[in-house]
């Protein structure tokens, strides 16, 4: 009788969890429901060893950032879009750079430059975590969803996500320490949607963080915006047709890498003028 009410209030944490995520809850019309509190939710999750990681792989939860919501882009920019802002855009799916301030995991402020980025997206709950905790139960559809959820990714520090890798709040715990009672919400929000569990340490670490916050909330999604519209001329936004400050490059080499070349004078005159030293033989077309 009492593990069928364990499973019982399991499954109502779940469902608080899943009203508010994106599959459910999008647009003017969606349920506003408060979210539970992230102690409420931890509480009941299942409690477990971690299995073993045999036959795990990237691939198990998909191709990497695919178009799941098929809004046109990737998963990938869908989250930079999120998360950066004074973003430069190529077209719709393109983010050219922008800035993450503060990172989550650091607090400091990183640019952000296609080609040499120094932030990452990373899965709040890693793959290798979730597999070592129910994923490999999920079917290949629900770990391709778990993969490309928006609840479970934050643009972050690269350095501070490879030092992660697949831990747990026992084993890594976000530098930032204003972040960890969110960053601990929300691993606890992934796990209850997914129906994956913790290891007995992993709940004592949560716990420990939570008893500073109490009341923090699970987060009610990961909600994208939609993308932007190109900006005209040749879809890069530091044309005549843009009011985004214009970005002067170094040499080539950083023009190259934020994907803008090459840099013509007729199609984005704006960027081109900011780097016409670039144009070494002054015929209107810099970085060939």
């Amino acid at each position: 009788m009492k593990s069928r009410i364990v499973r019982l209030v399991v499954v109502a944490a779940v469902a608080l969890v899943s009203a508010t995520s994106p599959a459910v809850a999008s647009g003017p019309g969606a349920p506003s429901a408060e979210p539970p509190t992230a102690v409420s939710v931890l509480d009941v999750l299942l409690v477990k060893g971690r299995a073993p990681l045999t036959g795990y792989s990237r691939d198990q939860f998909g191709l990497a950032w695919i178009d799941v919501d098929r809004n046109g882009c990737d998963t990938r920019t869908d989250i930079l879009v999120r998360d950066l802002v004074e973003r430069v855009m190529s077209g719709r799916c393109k983010v050219l750079s922008g800035v993450l301030y503060p990172d989550p995991y650091t607090g400091r402020k990183l640019v952000y430059v296609r080609g040499r980025s120094v932030v990452d997206v990373d899965h709040v709950v890693a793959l290798g975590n979730a597999w070592a905790t129910g994923a490999q139960r999920l079917s290949y559809t629900d770990r391709t969803a778990f993969a490309n959820d928006p609840l479970n990714l934050l643009t972050v520090e690269a350095s501070a996500n490879r030092q992660k890798g697949d831990g747990d709040a026992a084993t890594w715990l976000p530098a930032n320490k204003g972040f960890r009672c969110a960053y601990v919400a929300r691993q606890v929000a992934v796990k209850a949607k997914y129906h994956l569990w913790v290891t007995r340490a992993e709940k004592a670490a949560i716990a420990r963080v939570l008893t500073g916050c109490p009341r923090q909330k699970v987060p009610a999604d990961g909600s994208v915006p939609a993308p932007a519209a190109p900006s005209g001329g040749a879809g890069i936004p530091n044309d005549a047709t843009s009011s985004k400050k214009v970005v002067t490059f170094a040499n080539c080499t950083a023009a190259r890498a934020a994907g803008v070349t090459p840099i013509r004078k007729a199609s984005t005159p704006k960027l081109y003028a900011a780097n016409a030293k670039l144009d070494r033989d002054k015929d209107g077309v810099a970085c060939e």
